[in-house]
């Protein structure tokens, strides 16, 4: 395009004289290597130690920042600073299919110079990976989105105007950039768990069992917290680097003295399966295995889970027989099904994992049994409020390698005097000299404004720190916002603001969770 290359020529003649009168003489045209994602893509390859990457787009004008961290990995085995969204690693299995990778490439390309709306979602080459449950979530009015390649409801198109259970208007909606690809069935489903119960899809859940008698001595090794517990303990703990930085955050039930299943979110699985494949003894008698695709998850949180399970299972499910962070092997309408009392939405309530041949059936009976308690299905985007509410942190926004448990407020999983572990003496040192940042929750002045990440946080007129996750609680009434402060600026009632779309929101720094401090609500 000679035509837009001769105002370049002309503007650079400017800015260096030499060039003036120079004229092209030979053009060369590069082409771009896009990743299906349109990052870079750094790092050592999962599965082939030793091969190390570094490619993609936006190329050149990296050059410097990815010489300085790819020289780190190689040396040190880690870069200084978190890098997940180039991380090799992001990308599953599934990108190994040409076409695929192609045609989401070719997708990322074509909008390149696009302006891309907040939540927007990827169109091509889907469906893809579909649960059990899936034709139910489509006749229920699924609004899908796709992540790690598996369709996920964002939210359900018949919430948004029957029987809202909120006080929040269907008129009511964020302004600014939050507001698109918003709807008000978000509100109807974040109500709709903490006032009766909701039936959520996680098959998507990247899930892998650790076998052997090194089992237990490789996690001790991997996890800051402890995993010496009884058969049927489920412990949410965190696995480090040598900085004391959080590389992975994720559950771990202990199924047998030499057996245990590991739960992470569904884009990590990659990363997290290659970081514990990294520090595994060689020799070492210890077998992991992938079991994403072999396991639906269906879960089930609301004050009336217990009753719609009930309904269906002929266990004991009571507080006393089936506590908090425990395993249990139960059958519902007649399914083995390995249920785990967990929570990251803030009540009570069970993951359920369940063969993939039988995850339907479980899902069906589940939703008949809850229809007369008011079970609605609930889609991510509600999560993502109900999780905020109770200040349940999330990897790669909340909590990344280069912060630690004490600074992310997680210090409750770290124990000590369990014995050595990856990050201990870093994390001894840091205790010892104290933190000089906390991940802080914030409360904007104005509900209806919502930060969603990377806003700017002053304090006066000077930029103090950054947004690392943002929304709007339904329950609480409140725009909620996480950063990490300088431990000067902790204390609860400290005015601060954010900008946010331009616009200076005042905030204030508050007590957290929001949501039921005490935990009564997912021990009842």
């Amino acid at each position: 395009n000679w035509d837009q290359f001769e105002s370049l020529l002309r503007n650079a003649s400017a800015r260096i004289p030499a060039l003036e009168g120079t004229g092209a003489h030979k053009l060369i045209n590069g082409p771009d290597g896009f990743t299906p994602d349109g990052d870079l893509l750094l790092g050592e390859a999962p599965e082939v130690r030793g091969f190390f990457v570094a490619g993609g787009s936006p190329g050149i004008a990296c050059g410097g920042g990815v010489g300085k961290v790819m020289a780190e990995w190689i040396v040190d085995g880690a870069p200084s600073m978190d890098m997940w969204r180039m991380d090799i690693r992001r990308f599953q299995t599934h990108y190994a299919d040409r076409a695929y990778a192609a045609a989401r490439a070719l997708e990322t390309y074509e909008k390149n110079y696009w302006l891309h709306p907040a939540f927007e979602e990827r169109e091509s080459v889907r469906p893809l990976k579909l649960s059990p449950p899936y034709p139910r979530l489509q006749a229920l009015g699924a609004v899908f989105g796709e992540k790690g390649g598996w369709e996920r409801p964002n939210w359900f198109a018949s919430n948004e105007s029957t029987g809202n259970p909120t006080p929040v208007s269907v008129d009511w909606a964020p302004v600014g950039w939050a507001g698109h690809n918003w709807s008000p069935a978000i509100a109807v489903e974040h109500r709709v768990v903490r006032e009766a119960a909701g039936i959520f899809d996680f098959t998507s859940f990247s899930k892998f069992e650790v076998e052997g008698s090194g089992a237990l001595a490789a996690l001790q090794r991997l996890t800051d917290n402890q995993m010496d517990k009884p058969p049927g303990s489920v412990t949410y703990t965190q696995m480090l680097n040598a900085r004391g930085g959080i590389e992975c955050d994720l559950t771990v039930t202990r199924l047998g003295p030499d057996r245990f299943m590991v739960i992470t979110g569904s884009a990590f699985g990659v990363h997290d399966l290659d970081w514990i494949r990294q520090h595994l003894p060689d020799d070492g008698p210890v077998v992991i295995r992938d079991m994403t695709g072999d396991l639906c998850c269906i879960g089930l949180w609301g004050p009336k889970a217990r009753g719609i399970l009930q309904r269906v299972c002929a266990d004991d499910v009571s507080n006393e027989a089936f506590p908090y962070m425990t395993c249990r092997e139960i059958r519902v309408s007649g399914v083995p099904v390995r249920a785990q009392r967990v929570t990251y939405v803030g009540e009570l309530g069970w993951e359920l994992y369940v063969p993939m041949v039988s995850g339907l059936k479980v899902w069906d009976a589940l939703w008949s049994a809850g229809q007369p308690f008011g079970l609605r299905p609930v889609g991510y985007r509600a999560v993502d409020s109900l999780r905020l509410e109770k200040g349940y942190r999330y990897w790669s926004v909340d909590i990344t390698p280069e912060y630690t448990p004490y600074e992310s407020g997680q210090a409750f999983c770290v124990k000590l005097d369990k014995g050595d572990f990856q990050g201990r003496g870093a994390l001894v040192r840091q205790k010892a000299e104290g933190v000089k940042q906390k991940l802080c929750c914030l409360v904007l002045a104005v509900p209806r404004i919502m930060a969603l990440g990377n806003e700017p946080v002053y304090e006066a007129a000077r930029v103090v720190s950054r947004v690392t996750s943002g929304g709007y609680g339904y329950t609480v009434g409140e725009s909620i916002a996480y950063a990490y402060l300088p431990i000067s600026l902790t204390a609860a009632g400290t005015a601060l603001a954010v900008v946010i779309d331009g616009q200076r929101v005042g905030a204030t720094v508050q007590r957290e969770p929001r949501y039921d401090p005490t935990n009564s609500r997912i021990k009842a």
